[in-house]
């Protein structure tokens, strides 16, 4: 457990998928015994003293005794990001996807500590960049309101007129000693390679 969870940050995971791919809600699936969401929930609650959830799924996730704040611009993660920037009392969220099946507290806290000087800290890997498991600041509400309201959804668009450190996968390796922090499950056949149960 770590001693100190984050103060000033939020911890903010994405619940509002629709796991179109998968065929049946991600955020439930079970890998080792615990819903992907549990194991997600299980790294921010030791990581930060305020955790709140973003989608509009408030009867899904009423168990949790957890705030779900409905989204105010439907239908994308970077309008959940931004509903859980606009609704933060941290000058900070880190926010997640609701269906990482291996989270890392170790690459979660060194992210956050690269926070100083920047809008936001993103990692990159062989895919690109990471956007949904990555640090912001409330000034990067403006650049994302305004690339939503020109209908643009894409979760990265906005980097160029913001600082962001950008975190290169060598420098997580250390963390994510597995390989396995960042790997995101879309599909049956997906789940099926790391051992879930549909």
């Amino acid at each position: 457990m770590h001693e100190n969870p984050e103060q000033d940050i939020t911890g903010v995971i994405l619940v509002g998928g629709k796991s179109r791919r998968m065929g049946k809600d991600k955020a439930f699936l079970e890998v080792a015994g615990k819903p992907l969401f549990e194991r997600v929930l299980e790294v921010f609650r030791e990581s930060f003293a305020q955790v709140v959830l973003v989608g509009n799924r408030e009867e899904r996730f009423a168990d949790y005794g957890l705030p779900v704040l409905p989204d105010i611009y439907h239908g994308s993660s970077l309008g959940g990001l931004y509903t859980g920037l606009h609704n933060a009392a941290t000058e900070y969220v880190f926010v997640s996807s609701c269906d990482l099946p291996f989270p890392s507290a170790e690459v979660l806290r060194y992210l956050c500590s690269l926070r100083n000087g920047y809008d936001a800290v993103v990692p990159t890997t062989a895919n690109g960049y990471e956007p949904l498991f990555a640090l912001y600041a409330k000034s990067c509400l403006g650049p994302i309101k305004r690339l939503l309201d020109s209908g643009d959804f894409c979760a990265y668009a906005y980097y160029p007129q913001v600082r962001v450190r950008y975190v290169a996968y060598e420098e997580l390796a250390r963390f994510d000693r597995d390989g396995r922090a960042f790997l995101n499950i879309n599909t049956p056949e997906e789940f099926a390679k790391i051992g879930g149960n549909l």
